[in-house]
């Protein structure tokens, strides 16, 4: 079984889309569950987790929509307002439809102290009560903060989204290593093997490239707190589907059937509690 633990559906829209500029014409459509299903069954992908690529309520409902009349979207990570006097509110809503998992705010736009506002640990300090999880959406020089959280809420779960977008066309950055050690030493934390191919120079790279970093992720997160994630549509900058499964599939060849299992479906299960039947 495969979980893709990571992708997106959208409606494009230019206006509120306008993160989607002149470099990626390929995504300036919508991408929605009809366009995916032949691509997870092509690929013998059971099931996915729809995540929130704009921050408004409007996108959640949306994705919960779709994952109401389509099986196999198995969860929605949406996107409330951490920050609003009626977060619990808010949560208590959307957590009142069990499709609904987890929250994601796209950190990677806002300040290096972001994740360390009182207002937003506030935020995230309610998200246990409603057992949802949060993704950290962060660039490498976010981590520091990102570790911080993790340590001030260890009841918490958290998932690293593309391994926080270090530049895999240039070697390892001691910055990156330092922190993705520090941030595994939190059992609570998990980390995605998404995001990889587009972020690299001019969408140019050989599946050898991505070997070093992945291997940093195994050493200090190990089989059980790692998960595959496609980023489709996202990944088609630079990468079919295939492809990009496809790298994660021949890096992790060489583990036993058990670990292989849990990295691309169980740990997925198991973090976000999916309903996989």
């Amino acid at each position: 079984m495969i979980i893709d633990s990571h992708q997106h559906f959208w409606k494009y829209n230019p206006v509120r889309d306008a993160w989607i500029d002149e470099t990626m014409g390929v995504l300036k459509r919508n991408f929605l569950p009809e366009d995916l299903a032949p691509i997870l069954k092509e690929n013998e992908v059971s099931g996915c987790i729809a995540i929130q690529a704009d921050q408004s309520e409007n996108e959640t409902e949306f994705l919960l929509l779709c994952a109401a009349v389509n099986p196999f979207i198995k969860g929605v990570v949406g996107w409330v307002d951490l920050c609003a006097s009626n977060l619990e509110e808010r949560l208590a809503h959307f957590s009142k439809n069990p499709l609904f998992k987890g929250v994601r705010h796209i950190v990677q736009a806002e300040k290096e102290d972001y994740l360390l506002r009182e207002e937003v640990q506030r935020g995230i300090g309610k998200l246990l009560k409603y057992n949802l999880t949060f993704d950290l959406l962060v660039y490498p020089h976010q981590l520091p903060a990102a570790v911080t959280l993790a340590n001030q809420f260890p009841e918490q779960k958290f998932v690293l989204d593309h391994l926080a977008k270090p530049f895999f066309s240039e070697p390892l950055s001691k910055h990156w290593l330092t922190q993705i050690a520090r941030l595994s030493e939190n059992q609570n934390v998990f980390c995605k093997l998404s995001g990889m191919v587009t972020e690299t120079k001019e969408y140019q790279f050989n599946a050898e490239d991505f070997a070093p970093f992945m291997d940093v992720v195994f050493e200090h997160f190990g089989p059980d707190r790692v998960m595959f994630g496609s980023d489709w549509p996202v990944c088609l900058l630079a990468a079919e589907y295939q492809k990009v499964l496809g790298i994660v599939l021949h890096y992790i060849n060489s583990y036993s059937q058990s670990e292989k299992d849990k990295i691309l479906a169980k740990n997925a299960i198991s973090f976000y509690n999916l309903k996989t039947a």
